[in-house]
């Protein structure tokens, strides 16, 4: 049995999110660590105004991650697996040791302006909460045209399904979606068409970023949410980083390969609980928190006990 740490995306930022994290060297350290590295405080990254920017918005969610997985494997253990859904893939291929700290926080600026500067409005994300992939696929071609483009972007559980596209498209298909039985439709704090074919130009670009980027093999398992499987080489871990931003997200099944692989618990880095409740949704057989909602030393307890049942 081991331990899965899991890593946000983008939606779970909340404004203070770094000035929240506990007050520890290590999690100072990292904050300063990312400050040279932007040539800027980072602490000024988390407050309303500047979390109205994507790039602020990544930023701070792999900051917040590394900085938590770093204090909590110096409290207790090293985590046997690893995974991030979206952004959070950036803090998970650090915790595992595929890509340095700096070279993340380099490239995550990167991968945020790219984004941004795609697609500065006019698109978003909505989740759809009670509809199959079967049900709400032919709802998506029906509204999918080239004046109001809609694709599937995360398939978080059977029925928590998450549409990228132009506001008009997620207009329609909210009104659609709830005619055809969905519970609720909720648009997500994400600007940009996250994890669909409108990404495809900034992934490429991001991809010749990391050509220049040395990466490693992982020290542990780093699990991909875009193929649901582990890769075990840097280079792979690098593409995967690069283009996960226009490759629709398969959150559910990376949760079952861990489950598979021996996970027993699922530990959420900051900031939220989306994750956790999806962990815990999808498998009865295993202890799913979150670092936003435990105290730290339960979460220690509970990875101490996880490793003496190993």
């Amino acid at each position: 049995m081991s331990t899965v740490l899991t890593f946000p995306g983008q939606g779970a930022q909340r404004a203070g999110m770094l000035h929240a994290l506990p007050a520890h060297p290590l999690i100072a350290a990292t904050l300063d660590e990312a400050s040279t590295v932007l040539g800027r405080d980072a602490r000024s990254l988390d407050d309303a105004a500047a979390l109205r920017s994507t790039v602020a918005v990544q930023l701070c969610l792999l900051i917040a991650g590394v900085a938590f997985a770093r204090l909590l494997a110096h409290l207790t253990r090293p985590p046997e697996m690893v995974a991030g859904l979206s952004i959070g893939a950036y803090p998970a291929a650090v915790a595992a040791g595929a890509l340095d700290f700096g070279d993340a926080v380099r490239l995550v600026e990167l991968r945020g302006r790219l984004m941004e500067t795609a697609y500065p409005h006019g698109y978003g994300m909505l989740a759809i909460i009670g509809l199959t992939q079967p049900d709400l696929q032919p709802l998506i071609d029906l509204v999918n045209t080239p004046a109001t483009p809609l694709f599937l972007a995360n398939l978080n559980d059977l029925t928590q399904l998450v549409v990228a596209g132009a506001q008009a498209a997620l207009q329609r298909i909210d009104v659609l979606a709830r005619e055809h039985g969905a519970r609720r439709c909720e648009m997500l704090q994400v600007a940009v068409p996250s994890h669909c074919p409108l990404l495809a130009e900034p992934a490429a670009e991001l991809a010749r970023a990391f050509a220049s980027v040395p990466t490693h093999a992982p020290h542990c398992v780093y699990l991909s949410s875009t193929i649901a499987r582990p890769l075990w080489r840097g280079d792979l871990i690098a593409a995967d980083l690069a283009h996960n931003m226009a490759r629709p997200v398969r959150w559910r099944d990376t949760m079952e390969v861990a489950r598979e692989r021996g996970a027993r618990l699922a530990i959420e880095m900051p900031g939220g609980s989306v994750l956790t409740r999806l962990a815990a949704g999808a498998c009865s057989q295993w202890n799913a928190v979150s670092a936003d909602e435990h105290r730290l030393d339960d979460l220690v307890w509970l990875s101490d006990r996880e490793s003496v049942a190993n």
